[in-house]
Protein backbone atom coordinates (compact mmCIF):
# COMPACT_ATOMS: atom_id res chain seq x y z
CA UNK A 1 0.00 0.00 0.00
CA UNK A 2 0.95 3.57 -1.07
CA UNK A 3 -0.31 6.42 0.86
CA UNK A 4 -1.34 8.63 -1.67
CA UNK A 5 -3.12 11.50 0.59
CA UNK A 6 -3.50 12.69 4.84
CA UNK A 7 -4.80 15.36 4.98
CA UNK A 8 -5.55 16.69 8.65
CA UNK A 9 -8.96 17.05 10.22
CA UNK A 10 -8.71 17.95 13.71
CA UNK A 11 -5.76 18.68 16.08
CA UNK A 12 -5.66 18.48 20.33
CA UNK A 13 -3.08 18.15 23.31
CA UNK A 14 -3.48 14.46 23.03
CA UNK A 15 -4.24 13.22 19.37
CA UNK A 16 -4.60 14.89 16.29
CA UNK A 17 -7.58 13.18 13.19
CA UNK A 18 -6.13 12.77 9.48
CA UNK A 19 -8.11 11.59 6.74
CA UNK A 20 -6.23 9.69 4.58
CA UNK A 21 -6.10 7.31 1.38
CA UNK A 22 -3.82 4.74 0.19
CA UNK A 23 -3.69 2.99 -2.98
CA UNK A 24 -2.12 -0.43 -3.31
CA UNK A 25 -0.73 -2.01 -7.11
CA UNK A 26 -3.92 -3.48 -8.22
CA UNK A 27 -5.61 0.22 -8.11
CA UNK A 28 -7.33 -0.95 -4.66
CA UNK A 29 -8.48 2.00 -2.56
CA UNK A 30 -8.57 2.54 0.88
CA UNK A 31 -9.80 5.53 2.52
CA UNK A 32 -10.23 6.10 7.05
CA UNK A 33 -10.13 8.98 8.95
CA UNK A 34 -7.46 8.03 11.73
CA UNK A 35 -7.16 9.14 15.37
CA UNK A 36 -3.05 9.63 15.16
CA UNK A 37 -1.38 9.07 18.75
CA UNK A 38 2.12 9.44 19.60
CA UNK A 39 2.09 5.52 21.82
CA UNK A 40 1.33 4.55 25.14
CA UNK A 41 3.45 2.62 27.47
CA UNK A 42 1.83 0.22 30.28
CA UNK A 43 3.18 -0.91 33.50
CA UNK A 44 2.28 -4.23 34.87
CA UNK A 45 3.91 -3.23 38.55
CA UNK A 46 4.63 -6.88 40.34
CA UNK A 47 5.76 -6.92 44.00
CA UNK A 48 7.35 -9.82 45.81
CA UNK A 49 3.88 -11.02 46.65
CA UNK A 50 3.04 -11.20 43.16
CA UNK A 51 0.36 -8.97 43.66
CA UNK A 52 -0.09 -6.18 41.26
CA UNK A 53 -0.33 -2.19 41.47
CA UNK A 54 -3.85 -1.06 39.60
CA UNK A 55 -4.95 2.79 39.95
CA UNK A 56 -8.58 3.64 40.09
CA UNK A 57 -9.39 6.48 38.05
CA UNK A 58 -12.75 8.12 36.23
CA UNK A 59 -12.21 7.58 32.07
CA UNK A 60 -14.86 10.04 30.65
CA UNK A 61 -15.17 7.75 27.71
CA UNK A 62 -16.24 5.27 29.58
CA UNK A 63 -18.54 7.24 31.67
CA UNK A 64 -17.23 5.38 34.93
CA UNK A 65 -14.50 4.45 37.25
CA UNK A 66 -12.05 2.21 36.16
CA UNK A 67 -9.44 -0.27 37.39
CA UNK A 68 -6.76 -0.29 35.17
CA UNK A 69 -3.24 -0.87 35.01
CA UNK A 70 -0.84 2.61 35.30
CA UNK A 71 -0.22 3.75 31.63
CA UNK A 72 0.72 7.09 29.80
CA UNK A 73 1.50 8.61 26.72
CA UNK A 74 5.16 9.06 25.05
CA UNK A 75 5.87 12.71 25.47
CA UNK A 76 8.23 13.43 22.18
CA UNK A 77 11.02 12.18 21.56
CA UNK A 78 10.67 9.51 24.76
CA UNK A 79 10.70 6.05 24.56
CA UNK A 80 8.06 3.04 25.82
CA UNK A 81 10.36 2.45 28.09
CA UNK A 82 11.48 6.09 29.47
CA UNK A 83 7.16 6.82 29.72
CA UNK A 84 6.99 4.03 31.38
CA UNK A 85 8.89 5.10 34.14
CA UNK A 86 8.33 8.26 34.15
CA UNK A 87 4.03 7.50 34.76
CA UNK A 88 5.29 4.81 37.02
CA UNK A 89 6.42 7.50 39.14
CA UNK A 90 3.56 10.04 38.27
CA UNK A 91 0.59 7.93 39.27
CA UNK A 92 1.84 5.97 41.84
CA UNK A 93 4.84 7.13 42.97
CA UNK A 94 6.89 3.74 42.51
CA UNK A 95 9.91 3.12 40.86
CA UNK A 96 10.69 0.39 39.77
CA UNK A 97 14.51 -1.31 39.83
CA UNK A 98 13.70 -4.63 36.91
CA UNK A 99 12.01 -3.46 33.64
CA UNK A 100 10.94 -5.92 30.89
CA UNK A 101 9.38 -5.83 28.15
CA UNK A 102 5.92 -7.96 27.94
CA UNK A 103 4.27 -7.57 24.61
CA UNK A 104 3.70 -4.22 21.54
CA UNK A 105 0.39 -3.92 20.10
CA UNK A 106 -2.27 -1.86 18.42
CA UNK A 107 -5.25 -1.78 20.45
CA UNK A 108 -7.79 -0.45 18.12
CA UNK A 109 -5.53 -0.49 14.47
CA UNK A 110 -9.28 0.05 12.04
CA UNK A 111 -8.99 3.86 13.01
CA UNK A 112 -6.07 4.16 15.54
CA UNK A 113 -2.47 4.61 15.30
CA UNK A 114 -1.47 4.31 18.72
CA UNK A 115 0.85 1.94 19.85
CA UNK A 116 0.92 0.32 23.14
CA UNK A 117 3.95 -1.10 25.26
CA UNK A 118 3.32 -2.95 28.11
CA UNK A 119 6.33 -3.34 30.69
CA UNK A 120 6.88 -5.88 33.79
CA UNK A 121 7.97 -3.74 36.15
CA UNK A 122 9.83 -5.50 39.52
CA UNK A 123 11.77 -4.15 42.57
CA UNK A 124 9.68 -1.73 43.63
CA UNK A 125 10.74 1.47 46.05
CA UNK A 126 7.84 3.06 46.83
CA UNK A 127 7.51 6.98 46.53
CA UNK A 128 4.93 9.84 46.33
CA UNK A 129 2.75 10.17 43.22
CA UNK A 130 2.36 13.18 41.29
CA UNK A 131 -0.97 13.45 38.95
CA UNK A 132 -1.76 15.70 36.28
CA UNK A 133 -4.07 18.66 36.98
CA UNK A 134 -7.03 16.29 35.93
CA UNK A 135 -6.45 13.20 37.59
CA UNK A 136 -7.50 11.64 40.56
CA UNK A 137 -5.61 8.29 40.73
CA UNK A 138 -6.03 5.60 43.63
CA UNK A 139 -3.44 2.86 43.64
CA UNK A 140 -4.13 -0.12 44.99
CA UNK A 141 -2.49 -3.62 45.46
CA UNK A 142 -4.48 -6.66 44.25
CA UNK A 143 -3.60 -10.41 44.85
CA UNK A 144 -3.62 -12.67 41.60
CA UNK A 145 -6.90 -14.07 42.36
CA UNK A 146 -8.47 -11.01 43.00
CA UNK A 147 -7.55 -9.56 39.50
CA UNK A 148 -8.33 -12.87 37.59
CA UNK A 149 -11.87 -13.09 39.65
CA UNK A 150 -12.35 -9.01 38.87
CA UNK A 151 -11.69 -9.49 35.04
CA UNK A 152 -14.30 -13.14 35.18
CA UNK A 153 -16.87 -11.07 36.87
CA UNK A 154 -16.63 -7.36 34.71
CA UNK A 155 -14.73 -5.63 37.06
CA UNK A 156 -12.21 -5.23 34.93
CA UNK A 157 -12.75 -3.72 31.65
CA UNK A 158 -9.96 -1.48 30.60
CA UNK A 159 -7.97 -4.17 27.39
CA UNK A 160 -4.52 -3.20 28.12
CA UNK A 161 -5.37 -4.37 31.31
CA UNK A 162 -6.47 -7.64 30.80
CA UNK A 163 -4.20 -8.05 28.34
CA UNK A 164 -1.06 -7.04 30.33
CA UNK A 165 -2.25 -9.46 33.28
CA UNK A 166 -2.95 -12.33 30.88
CA UNK A 167 0.24 -12.21 28.96
CA UNK A 168 2.24 -11.78 32.84
CA UNK A 169 0.24 -14.76 34.28
CA UNK A 170 1.35 -16.86 31.65
CA UNK A 171 4.65 -15.77 31.26
CA UNK A 172 5.23 -16.47 34.90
Amino acid sequence: MKIISSKEKLRTSVFHVTEDRALDPDGFEIRRAIVQHGGSAVMLAADKRNRVLLVRQYRLPARQYLWELPAGRLDPGETPLQAAKRELREETGYSAKTWKKLIAYYPSPGFLAEHMTIFLATGLTEGAAHNMEDERIVPRWFTRQEVEEMIRGGKIIDGKTILGFLVWSKLR
